[in-house]
């Protein structure tokens, strides 16, 4: 143990930075309420958007697909573990948006280390938001391409950054976040696009915090923004919105069947379980009878943000349920979430290495489940320990 003595000072260090995170047991289900350490709080740290972790269509789903077939794929998909329920689902996802092809991963962190490598390597330029999901900056350098990162959703300087480094690329890359999810600002999608198409890159978004969210029943942003056809490259998550676990890419079939050939978390590592992969049926089936659960979510997000702000609170940039309470300092973020947690509210701060140093909040996820006796309490207490800790008067 003497040899890790090392990784003990580097926690005393983050205890006195205020950047230990404090990793809290829930019990029972997600919900706008729940049980966290023995204690019933209100829930604002979920990506529960729709409220379907709990939906009882999803679970009934899950409870008949272990029934026939198992718990388990029992082999990486590649070889035996390919399960007609998981053509199901990528057929439905496929359809559902409006996209040639599909193929389900184990996570969008596995989708995304999954696609980046095989689409581009050594010779290639990968053109990155600087904000861009960890996941993304993962799968970037296991391509081994070069890596330019622009200034976060600034088109002119991803043009000027493709201007300059046109001239020694193999293939180019340009890839965003559809919602980003610290602060909750949607990418300029059109005209990210229209660069692309000047100069002959590809292009592929991340919309983990768009499915579910942004379009047309929750379609994503590519829906949002009327761009199908248009961007060669989807990654999803089946984990937020959809309540489940898992993740996928959409697009041509080319890419897709390329994916399956040399995606390495497709071929080396067992694919969804048949409880997670009915329950992700279901939440398509629900969105598809109606979008008024997605309305649900928005209407919270407005109230509750017109509440914050009335207060004074500042919830930076967001255009999204995604609701931060900026707060600048890391320790002070810390204790704000202490203080709200022993007012019953579970909100989780959010400090570097997350967000830049210097930029710490209090990172709200809102939900159709909320009702609004939730937000009023929510907004509350916030407004309480904001003038307790000094941040309001």
């Amino acid at each position: 143990m003497f040899k890790l003595e090392f990784l003990s000072q580097e926690l005393g260090a983050l205890r006195e930075q205020g950047l230990f995170n404090i990793i809290r047991t829930i019990y029972g289900s997600q919900g706008a309420w729940f049980v966290v350490d023995g204690k019933k709080v209100l829930n604002l740290c979920s990506n529960n958007y729709l409220g379907f972790a709990g939906h009882p269509k999803l679970k009934e789903a899950a409870k008949k697909a272990i029934d026939e077939y198992g718990v388990g794929p029992g082999a990486v998909r590649s070889i035996a573990g390919t399960q007609s329920i998981h053509v199901e689902l990528e057929t439905k996802l496929s359809e559902f948006k409006h996209a040639q092809a599909c193929i389900v991963f184990q996570a969008g962190f596995t989708a995304n280390t999954a696609v980046i490598p095989a689409v581009t390597g050594r010779g290639d330029i990968i053109f990155s938001d600087e904000l861009n999901h960890a996941s993304i900056i993962d799968g970037c350098r296991l391509s081994r391409a070069q890596v330019v990162r622009y200034a976060h959703n600034d088109v002119g300087d991803l043009r000027q950054k493709i201007a300059e480094h046109k001239d020694s690329a193999r293939r180019m890359l340009i890839i965003t976040d559809g919602v980003f999810s610290m602060d909750g600002d949607i990418a300029p999608l059109p005209q990210i696009v229209e660069v692309a198409d000047e100069f002959g890159a590809m292009v592929m978004v991340d919309d983990a915090h768009g499915e579910g969210v942004l379009g047309d029943s929750g379609r994503g942003i590519v829906n949002h923004f009327k761009l199908e056809g248009k961007v060669e490259i989807e990654v999803g998550t089946l984990s937020k919105a959809f309540g489940v676990m898992g993740g996928f890419v959409t697009g041509p079939e080319v890419l897709i069947d390329y994916l399956r050939q040399r995606g390495r978390p497709f071929l080396f590592s067992s694919g969804l379980t048949p409880a997670d992969t009915a329950a992700a049926i279901a939440a398509v089936d629900v969105l598809l009878e109606s979008d008024a659960v997605v309305r649900k979510l928005w209407d919270n997000a407005a109230y509750f943000q017109k509440g914050l702000k009335s207060a004074g609170f500042d919830t930076g940039r967001t255009q999204t349920p995604i609701t931060p309470v900026m707060l600048g300092d890391e320790k002070l973020a810390s204790d704000f979430s202490k203080k709200l947690f022993e007012k019953d509210i579970f909100a989780q701060s959010i400090g570097y290495p997350t967000v830049p140093r210097g930029k710490a909040r209090i990172r709200c996820m809102l939900s159709a489940a909320h009702g609004k006796e939730d937000l009023d309490f929510a907004i509350e207490k916030f407004t309480e320990t904001a003038k307790e800790l000094g941040v309001l008067k």
